[in-house]
């Protein structure tokens, strides 16, 4: 029988050189397991010293010890190596050509009520419209009073009011403009003719939405004032925009309608582009399609802005960005630009 000293002589050198002969995980375990586990050879080396004399256990004691400290911190460093390895076979492998294109990024888009705003304000400046802005909180007098729809007009009822419980100086309390058109008065006040002007902006109403209403709107408010201008020029102009955002080919009519602010009122239609005048779903059978509001402006309130109204006249339109864009798109329900599906915008 083979003697604890000559098993401890006999573990340390074949098991150096088999640790080096390990060359990945698995073969390290195993060594591992060979040597140092709870069945390891030098494991049942130390469980014999048991049996021997005090003097040769401490001795032979100290000798196992040894052999054992030695052998784990080789262990400690072939895996450090083996991982090292490893490692760096990852990385090779992952290296990337740095000349070569990274991956494409999404681009972004304006919003179709963004691009549809953009190309409706475009029509009008390049026939010579300047672009203002004006408060979205408005006072009654300018989005009601001034405009010839005073407090007990029945017109009052085509605007569903959100309004704001503020006073101050006396003044009627203040809303969310219900349209852009308040804007007539703000630059009359301050301009002197003549005057060419477009002013986009949102508006709110207070009232349930459906496929083709919704309780915040984009309008575009249109004003030209000058010595002169007649019903010809309002209708040479909406039938130029007409075309410029809908086609070349594109018929347009006017109908008589009904706005306090201007004497005499119209609406303009297209000709219906799906089913060409013929008659159809989209177009209610009647072969038009409205797209917005027009007139001349009331002589009373050119009086009323300090113009005198035997020489200057002046034309006014409001239209809705949204449903410029419904149509120009053929979208069935105005709620889908407003609702975040990125399904639905990413097709503009």
């Amino acid at each position: 029988m083979t003697s604890v000293s000559d098993s401890i002589s006999e573990i340390e050198a074949p098991a150096l050189k088999e640790l080096d002969a390990a060359s990945d995980a698995d073969q390290l375990e195993a060594w591992r397991l060979s040597y140092l586990g709870r069945k390891g050879r030098l494991t049942h080396v130390l469980r014999r010293l048991a049996e021997l004399p005090l003097d040769e256990r401490r001795n032979l004691g100290a000798e196992a010890n040894r052999v054992k400290l030695r052998l784990e911190a080789a262990y400690d460093q072939h895996r450090g190596r083996l991982e090292q390895a490893r490692l760096a076979q990852v990385i090779e492998g992952a290296r990337q050509d740095v000349t070569l294109p990274g991956p494409p990024l999404p681009h972004g888009r304006l919003h179709p009520i963004s691009q549809t705003l953009s190309d409706v304000l475009r029509a009008f400046e390049n026939m010579g419209f300047q672009v203002a802005e004006g408060p979205e909180i408005e006072w009654d007098y300018y989005n009601f009073e001034a405009l010839r729809i005073p407090a007990d007009h029945p017109a009052r009822d085509m605007w569903d009011t959100l309004w704001i419980d503020y006073e101050r100086d006396g003044r009627r309390p203040m809303l969310l403009r219900t349209h852009t058109s308040p804007n007539q008065i703000r630059i009359m006040e301050h301009t002197q003719p003549p005057i060419r002007v477009v002013v986009p902006g949102k508006c709110y109403r207070f009232e349930a939405t459906d496929p083709t209403h919704e309780w915040m709107m984009t309008q575009v408010e249109g004003l030209a004032v000058d010595d002169g201008i007649s019903m010809a020029d309002l209708k040479g102009t909406l039938a130029e925009f007409a075309r410029r955002i809908f086609g070349e080919d594109r018929k347009v009519a006017f109908r008589c309608d009904y706005f306090p602010f201007v004497e005499p009122g119209m609406e303009l239609r297209i000709d219906c582009f799906i089913c060409r005048g013929e008659g159809c779903r989209t177009c209610g059978r009647t072969g038009w399609i409205e797209i917005l509001g027009a007139g001349m402006v009331h002589p009373e309130i050119i009086a009323n802005a300090g113009y005198d109204p035997d020489r200057y006249t002046g034309f006014a339109f409001g239209l809705g960005i949204e449903r410029i864009a419904l149509l120009r798109h053929g979208v069935d329900d105005i709620r889908h630009f407003y609702a975040n599906d990125l399904r639905f915008l990413q097709q503009f």
